[in-house]
């Protein structure tokens, strides 16, 4: 009997996705290093806010340091990964961020960490993951954006050639500006997006490309193998960004605040209610 493919199926496979993400779990340690770094910026930013929150929502795996970052604040957790063995290594739930499991106004905090720009339906993620927070709960996310993996790029489009046909062989990425309008899209109120660079050197792309498996941040657009003279080509393109022995790879992580709709929230003031014009504001001085 022919199997009736997943409506919602692209452009990331779910069964890839997932057993990606199994097979991740086994060198965790190692390699989750971009995770862990995101987790450890969103808890500096949760200690900046100034309340309370009773029970988190972590979505995506990144180590035992936030689960256990949030207990200390007195926290209940609750981990959701799209991942079985990364699931249940947090003793948590296993399901996909557009389409989770729980119920409206579950929680006062929900933390994304890596895993938000390979959702099929990321706008339909983000509505529920709004939909699960209390009025005036808060989210954070992080994930990779626009612009990573420059030179991972330009090695594979330099291997393709090789082969006489381009493929795809990384995913879309999310810029900060599109984050944003999704977070607005979503329902947040007082949205924020941001993001930072971070630079990794590798002595070869062999290590680049242990790193991106080993953290489930391989391509999963399932693009054909590499021949032998194509992958010869990819490993001398990344040589040939060496400094001192070592090619520098970037990851630009996006960024995301957003807070459920609440009565209380302050609000932007009204377009035209300003007293003073621009044109006087930047007068100088008589």
């Amino acid at each position: 009997m022919e199997t009736v493919p997943d409506v919602q199926d692209t452009p990331f496979n779910r069964a890839r996705r997932r057993l990606r993400r199994d097979r991740a779990s086994q060198g965790w340690a190692a390699h989750g290093f971009l995770q862990a770094h995101m987790a450890a910026e969103l808890v500096e930013r949760l200690h900046g806010v100034q309340r309370e929150f009773s029970r988190a929502l972590i979505l995506g795996f990144a180590g035992d340091a936030l689960p256990t970052a949030l207990q200390a604040m007195q926290i209940d957790v609750v981990t959701a990964d799209p991942g079985f063995a990364l699931a249940r290594a947090a003793g948590g739930v296993q399901c996909d961020e557009d389409r989770l499991p729980f119920a409206d106004a579950s929680f006062d905090l929900v933390i994304a960490v890596g895993t938000l720009d390979t959702v099929n339906d990321l706008p339909g993620a983000l509505r529920l993951v709004r939909q699960s927070l209390k009025p005036d709960g808060l989210f954070l996310g992080a994930f990779l954006g626009s612009g990573s993996l420059p030179v991972l790029r330009k090695a594979m489009y330099l291997a393709d050639q090789t082969m006489g046909a381009a493929a795809p062989r990384l995913h879309p990425q999310i810029d900060i500006r599109a984050a944003g309008d999704l977070l607005g899209r979503a329902g947040f109120a007082l949205q924020v997006a941001d993001g930072e660079s971070l630079q990794v050197r590798y002595p070869g792309l062999s290590g680049l490309v242990a790193d991106l498996r080993g953290s489930a941040n391989a391509s999963l657009l399932g693009a054909p193998a590499l021949s032998r003279a194509a992958l010869t080509a990819a490993h001398a393109a990344f040589d040939a960004e060496w400094i001192d022995g070592k090619t520098a790879e970037s990851f630009e992580i996006v960024y995301l605040t957003g807070w459920a709709p609440a009565p209380d929230q302050p609000r932007p003031a009204a377009r035209g209610s300003g007293t003073v014009s621009l044109a006087d504001a930047l007068k100088p001085p008589s």
